[in-house]
């Protein structure tokens, strides 16, 4: 079972990975579908996951972010055929446990997308930082730390994506958000970008292929 918002998030992702890289992504939409789709308990999906990129190193790059769709997958449609209380059961706290190092933090700005679609608002990066990740809360100081790139630098939403990208690229490399700060500002800049401004953004991307393919992903979940 897969949800319609991961389906159209598969396919912009790979096409728009095709459409900026080198390598043809998207044959790959109906084999993602396939384990996306599958009855297979969450870990078998996830080794299922990783065969293909493993086979296809040159997707490398798409790992991390189609574990985060796998995982919002398995809580917006999974989840369902399971127990009530699965998602507080040992056997769920084990498969928690096994893929602590997996993910990007995408997989909470997609929760927080789908959290705004239920409740009918539009989503804001002040209230994604603040009433989401309540990074000005003492006991998310962990989120504040992650996220100390992104509150030193709202005002980027206001400015060209070449302001953008020029932050994005003073990063250090070992912050958590240095791969998807481009792509996450220039959409919460503008969260329903047209082709003309989609155009623009890859202009002046870092990754083209990685950034454009997680705005796609974005843009699939409002």
């Amino acid at each position: 079972m897969t949800d319609p918002k991961v389906n159209l998030a598969i396919e912009a992702a790979l096409n728009a990975f095709s459409k900026y890289g080198s390598f043809e992504a998207t044959p790959f939409t109906s084999v993602f579908g396939e384990i996306f789709a599958s009855d297979k308990d969450f870990l078998t999906k996830t080794a299922m996951l990783d065969e293909v990129f493993d086979d296809y190193p040159q997707m490398e790059e798409l790992r991390e972010i189609f574990f985060d769709l796998l995982l919002i997958n398995f809580f917006s449609a999974d989840v369902k055929k399971l127990e009530e209380d699965y998602l507080d059961s040992p056997e769920w706290e084990e498969i928690e446990e096994q893929t602590l190092d997996r993910g990007t933090e995408l997989l909470n700005l997609l929760l927080y997308l789908n959290e705004c679609a239920d409740e009918d608002i539009e989503p804001e990066l002040e209230d994604y930082l603040k009433e989401f990740l309540l990074v000005d809360e003492d006991e998310f100081q962990d989120e504040y730390r992650i996220y100390e790139p992104v509150i030193a630098h709202q005002i980027l939403i206001e400015s060209p994506v070449t302001e953008i990208s020029a932050i994005a690229e003073k990063l250090p490399d070992d912050s958590e958000l240095k791969e998807l700060f481009y792509p996450m500002m220039c959409f919460f800049q503008n969260i329903r970008p047209s082709a003309e401004e989609k155009s623009n953004i890859a202009a002046h991307a870092q990754t083209r292929e990685f950034d454009m393919a997680v705005l796609e992903i974005l843009v699939s979940f409002c």
